[in-house]
């Protein structure tokens, strides 16, 4: 958790002596004309940005996306609050927050808990389901071919479900159950919880304009997504959206000024821009301001910083552009185009995405609508939102003329040291779905440094999330559970106790601390599909769960990855396959056995199915791990294993005959896993998990 904000622009420091008032207007009127050969002498002397290593080897990486894809929805049932359903994958969650609102007479149960904590904060959780739900209105073909929008939908729903409740009258908005502060002090699983669950409210007298706009956002676009469906829950969100953009409009004002804890953890931005004078000499001045942002000349060569205040009001333009797109009521368009300058739309180029700046989002979106119809009477507002949007694609790639997003030394987008991952899956999602619509128009982008077309941009989307997913320095998957090397110290609760099932005494706020988020070995539970924060500005990770900049994860950080994913496997081919490594290994000659877990069709499920302390107070775990055949067509043969940091004993797989150590081989008469098949064994182990990599097979 923690704040975001909006790259700030650079303004030259002006020094006038003031000489009289109109003298000194006339000097400031001139100046952006006087400034312009500086500015593009500072501009070609810029020096351009190190080219990232991805793919210097000339080889393709390809990924199982659709491995990933499964995996990052499961994330989202391990951060389910409230009475959960049947379909509950996670078996190491129970039922939890069941009397969440029940102190203030209104049913809060449900929703998602944030990150590695139990409070339910509004804000992302909104964003979240946003993020989801457009994946999903984007990319239902390929959503739907990975046969993944059942459990896509069932994840949206949980979210909006707890948005109905939340909503029980048109100016009320239930915002916010539980206290960060409190909540920070205890370390203890969502079913042991003994922290206040105090609940927040947003009325007329208490606005969050941001909060409620981002809600009627995500219930528009979930109407969206459930239109073809279930169009009669499809008309339920869609009337709370309406409700709830009325509401955010007609009272206005940023929702931690009304719920002051939620500042700590998820401020809403608002950046101070410095006063001008009130003389004609700095009102002058900050015209020459507005102008040199709405035309983007941004010149170097100063130290004054100027930064955005978009409090509430890129909100509002987010959910009146998704209100368009479920309704096509041009109402909501010309909201955006009416309000366009005055909330910043059209006047602040931006090269972020997150829970708090929708600026990004907001310019994309409408640049849909201008190449979806370049006649609009509406042209010519579009065509600014359409020159912010490209700058935030220019800045990504690298092509903005010196303005660009920092990368990391192996090619990571960098915005911020506190869980960076998750502006990079934003921010490749919507360069994603950009891509589409730039293909979809025949359309491409003009750069300062470049032209770009829209495979470009899919590719450098591709770029991040194979950085994801292990082409990085590390060789490491930073989506939990994916591959076979992957944080296990996560910064989650749930995640770093066993199971209620397993150990059956409630674990008590300090003790939590004391027993097991102090202990050195791995989390006893596999938190599937966590995106965690990842790793420093120069790829560096410790994978600590006191590093919670680093292995906390989100949910504002996987939710982008469900439409990101989607989209990559339906490019990259079913099953994606890698060949080469980031360290430039070529493949395996032809002809001999396949190796590398990641060329195996071959998927590990881990369990924890019991637990005990021996007289010493040593822990120990009896894991089941599945092991299962994920193609569809090719049956496997003779699979070989190697099982790394066993400690204990292992039932179910046998030796290799060829006596090599820690290798294993399915026992005689289960040598064939048939496709889609199964099979399983079990190990004792004290401390983390057992490393388990497929060796060959046929």
């Amino acid at each position: 958790m923690g704040s975001s904000s909006i790259i700030p622009i650079r303004l030259p420091l002006l020094r006038l002596v003031r000489v009289g008032s109109f003298f000194s207007s006339f000097l400031i009127s001139l100046w952006p004309m006087l400034l312009l050969p500086q500015l593009a002498r500072t501009a070609s002397a810029a020096p351009a940005p190190a080219p990232a290593p991805a793919g210097d080897d000339g080889y393709q990486y390809h990924y199982n996306y659709g491995d990933a894809l499964d995996k990052s929805l499961m994330f989202f049932e391990a951060q389910r609050s409230g009475k959960l359903s049947v379909d509950q994958r996670i078996k190491w969650r129970s039922d939890s927050g069941l009397r969440d609102g029940f102190l203030q007479g209104v049913d809060l149960l449900g929703g998602y808990y944030d990150a590695g904590d139990h409070v339910k904060f509004g804000l992302p959780m909104a964003y979240s389901t946003t993020m989801l739900a457009w994946g999903a209105v984007e990319f239902r073909k390929e959503i739907t071919h990975l046969n993944q929008m059942g459990h896509t939908l069932r994840a949206i729903k949980w979210a909006t479900d707890y948005f109905i409740k939340s909503h029980p009258q048109p100016d009320i908005l239930w915002a916010q159950v539980g206290d960060g502060s409190s909540d920070h002090y205890c370390w203890e699983r969502a079913e042991d919880m003994s922290t206040p669950r105090d609940a927040y409210k947003l009325d007329h007298e208490h606005p969050g304009s941001d909060l409620a706009g981002e809600t009627a956002a995500a219930l528009a676009a979930a109407s969206l997504a459930f239109k073809p469906y279930n169009s009669s829950y499809s008309a339920l969100l869609l009337v709370h959206a309406k409700q709830l953009f009325a509401f955010a409009d007609r009272f206005r004002g940023q929702y931690d000024d009304s719920i002051q804890n939620a500042q700590q953890f998820y401020p809403s931005s608002g950046y101070s821009v410095s006063k001008p004078q009130t003389t004609p000499c700095g009102l002058a001045l900050a015209l020459v301001i507005v102008l040199l942002i709405s035309y983007k000349w941004k010149p170097i060569n100063d130290t004054k910083r100027i930064f955005v205040y978009s409090g509430w009001k890129d909100e509002l333009l987010w959910a009146a552009v998704w209100l368009y797109r479920a309704t096509g009521d041009e109402y909501y368009l010309k909201y955006v185009v009416d309000n366009g300058a005055a909330m910043g739309g059209t006047t602040w180029g931006v090269k972020e995405f997150s829970w708090d700046t929708k600026y990004a989002g907001v310019q994309i979106l409408l640049s849909k609508v201008l190449m979806d119809n370049s006649y609009s009477p509406y042209t010519s507002i579009l065509k600014q939102y359409q020159a912010k949007a490209q700058y935030f694609a220019c800045a990504c790639l690298q092509k903005n003329g010196g303005y660009n997003v920092d990368r990391t030394p192996g090619g990571l987008l960098y915005f911020h040291e506190w869980n960076n991952l998750q502006y990079v899956s934003a921010a490749a999602f919507l360069l994603t779905a950009y891509s589409a619509y730039l293909s979809a128009a025949n359309a491409n982008i003009a750069c300062p440094d470049a032209q770009l077309q829209p495979q470009d941009l899919l590719n450098f989307a591709k770029s991040q999330a194979d950085y994801v997913l292990g082409k990085n320095p590390k060789s490491m998957s930073y989506l939990v559970g994916y591959g076979t090397n992957y944080p296990t110290h996560i910064h989650h609760r749930g995640a770093s106790i066993p199971s209620i099932s397993l150990l059956r005494s409630a674990v008590g706020c300090v003790r939590g601390f004391d027993a097991w988020y102090s202990r050195p070995q791995g989390n006893p539970n596999v938190i599937y599909g966590a995106l965690v924060g990842g790793p420093n500005k120069n790829d560096g990770f410790d994978d600590n769960r006191s590093s919670y900049e680093q292995t906390e994860p989100t949910l504002s950080g996987c939710a982008p990855l469900i439409g990101l994913f989607s989209k990559l496997q339906s490019v990259y081919g079913t099953p994606a396959v890698l060949t080469g490594s980031y360290h430039n290994q070529r493949p395996a000659p032809a002809g001999h056995s396949k190796s590398a877990e990641q060329e195996a069709p071959v998927e590990f499920f881990h369990s924890i199915t019991n637990t005990w302390a021996d007289g010493r107070g040593m822990a120990y775990y009896r894991h089941r791990v599945i092991i299962k055949n994920t193609s569809q067509k090719a049956s496997i043969r003779d699979l070989k294993l190697l099982i790394q940091n066993l400690s204990g004993s292992l039932w179910g797989l046998s030796s290799t005959r060829d006596g090599e150590r820690n290798t294993y081989e399915l026992p005689q008469g289960q040598k064939v896993l048939k496709p889609g098949g199964e099979y399983s064994f079990v190990y004792i182990q004290g401390g983390p998990q057992a490393k388990i990599t497929v060796v060959s097979y046929h």
